[in-house]
């Protein structure tokens, strides 16, 4: 084995590099493509308008894998990008994915989304029920809107109050702010809630700066002896990578890789079947593997 190979499972300091192995395919997520109608900085995929480093999907693409993910007994679609509306076929696949299973949707919550709401509207009462995620970064306008641009705070909140009364589940996805007392960030949100005619327990899922694509920060190497001392196999068994898997297309390829969060390194490609990839054991090497370690970070509301 060579010495560039022995890195993905020794660190640098040569002790053995902590590893999660999957135990069931739970959750198929869909990456639809990293363009997107915002540009924001902090983006994790660096998605902005055009951008084309993952491709968009069609239904002629996400039909076979959501047909194999079914007969493997998963239990749940999930969907991200960029912006999942901005791509012409996703009401088409949402409509397929949902006539077989559960679907989660993460989406920005502007333009994308609201000019497409009779589209969507569609989707009440199919077969399963389909779900939204909408990103409001902070309670706070001027500093959420500092990031995906003016106006997009007031869309967000318009786009929540539409889809809920449309009769889907929504909930939002926050930024986790440095030092930050995360009980009154939370509280203001509940309020937000309140005054905007939601229920004030909607699902807040809080997510750190995982950083730019490609970015190279240092954090600590996550050790076989972190995961046993730190982790128990009950608590390995609910980390993301454990039961779900992402699908992107790339270089016009459907491709499966082991999580939402490393689809920037190629040695996380798995393979272009489901059955390919659901044994292959997950090396806790990209620097987001540390914040699902240390911050019990997660994607998904699967239990939630």
């Amino acid at each position: 084995m060579s010495v560039i190979a022995d890195r993905r499972f020794v660190t640098p300091d040569g002790e053995p590099r902590g590893y999660i192995q999957p135990h069931a395919l739970r959750e198929l997520w869909f990456h639809t493509g990293t363009a997107c109608n915002l540009r924001c900085p902090f983006c994790l995929e660096g998605s902005k308008p055009g951008d084309g480093r993952l491709d968009r999907i069609t239904l002629v693409d996400a039909r076979p894998l959501i047909d194999e993910a079914v007969a493997l007994g998963v239990e749940q679609f999930s969907f991200t990008g960029g912006e999942p509306f901005i791509v012409k076929d996703f009401v088409k696949i949402l409509r397929y994915a949902s006539t077989h299973r559960p679907c989660l949707v993460l989406t920005n919550g502007t333009d994308p989304v609201l000019k497409r709401l009779h589209q969507i509207e569609t989707l009440v009462g199919q077969p399963n029920p389909v779900a939204f995620r909408i990103s409001i970064d902070y309670p706070d306008e001027a500093r959420h809107d500092a990031g995906r641009g003016a106006g997009s705070f007031a869309k967000s909140w318009r786009c929540l109050r539409a889809l809920r009364n449309l009769g889907f589940k929504v909930s939002i996805a926050r930024q986790l702010s440095k030092d930050e007392n995360s009980k009154v960030v939370e509280q203001k949100f509940r309020e937000l809630f309140q005054e905007q005619g939601l229920p004030e327990d909607l699902t807040i899922i809080t997510f750190p700066d995982f950083l730019t694509p490609g970015s190279n920060p240092k954090v600590p190497f996550v050790t076989e002896h972190c995961m046993t001392t730190y982790h128990t196999q009950e608590t390995r068994a609910a980390f993301m990578c454990a039961f779900s898997k992402m699908v992107i297309k790339k270089a016009g390829a459907m491709r499966i890789y082991a999580c939402t969060l490393v689809d920037d390194d190629e040695s996380y490609d798995l393979g272009g079947t489901l059955a390919a990839s659901l044994d292959q054991r997950v090396m806790m090497r990209h620097h987001r593997c540390y914040s699902c370690f240390a911050y019990g970070s997660s994607c998904s509301e699967i239990d939630r």
